[in-house]
């Protein structure tokens, strides 16, 4: 069972998925901004992808600069999938954060130093004891500029790592994939429940962003 989970499905291993898109509230539990567009014209967007998502979505909208965050699922090939449906393996998907910030008050850079501070990008299909294709690390980016930042910092912090004797990173960098929101009472989940479970761990392994 471990195993299969560990691997992505072909396209015709990959559950059907559904039409329907999934509904989540309107605002976001914490700071009342839209989870979904139109967002303002001076935002950005990027989606990453760092273990469970429920302590990676807590993380990102504690930020200065973070105007909205939605967990969902991404890099998959099941459309619309549940959660369950992720768990299985069999859609392919990472669990994923979406966050839109505002560049005049964080920097690109610092949304990318705060992910990869904050967990193990060498793990491949898992984060700690989570493991499956789900727990994979990803970031998917929304413009050329991105992708080529987000590659030149996985390049600084391999060199990082295999300075500390840790493994290859196995980050999955690429232009980002079709966005599926969570199911809503995934939605700022820990701001909800504060004592869930939240397994966000880093390596103490840095360099400058």
């Amino acid at each position: 069972m471990g195993t299969s989970k560990t691997a992505l499905p072909a396209h015709g291993q990959a559950l059907p998925g559904r039409e329907i898109n999934m509904p989540v509230p309107d605002a976001h539990f914490v700071n009342g901004h839209p989870l979904k567009p139109p967002f303002p014209d001076n935002m950005e967007t990027v989606v990453i992808g760092m273990g469970c998502f429920w302590g990676a979505e807590r993380l990102f909208w504690q930020l200065e600069g973070v105007y909205t965050t939605a967990v969902g699922y991404a890099g998959g090939l099941t459309p619309n999938p549940t959660y369950e449906e992720v768990c299985s393996g069999l859609t392919g998907h990472t669990e994923v954060v979406l966050i839109v910030f505002d560049p005049e008050l964080v920097s690109y850079a610092d949304i990318l130093k705060l992910f990869w501070d904050n967990h193990d990008p060498t793990q491949g299909m898992r984060q700690g004891m989570d493991i499956g294709t789900q727990y994979r690390s990803a970031v998917y980016c929304y413009s050329e500029e991105q992708l080529a930042q987000a590659q030149a910092m996985r390049e600084a912090y391999q060199q990082a790592y295999q300075s500390n004797n840790y493994p290859d990173v196995t980050t999955e960098i690429r232009e980002a994939p079709e966005f599926f929101y969570a199911e809503h009472y995934h939605q700022q989940y820990l701001a909800k429940v504060p004592d869930g479970y939240c397994g966000l761990r880093g390596t103490g392994v840095t360099c400058a962003s």
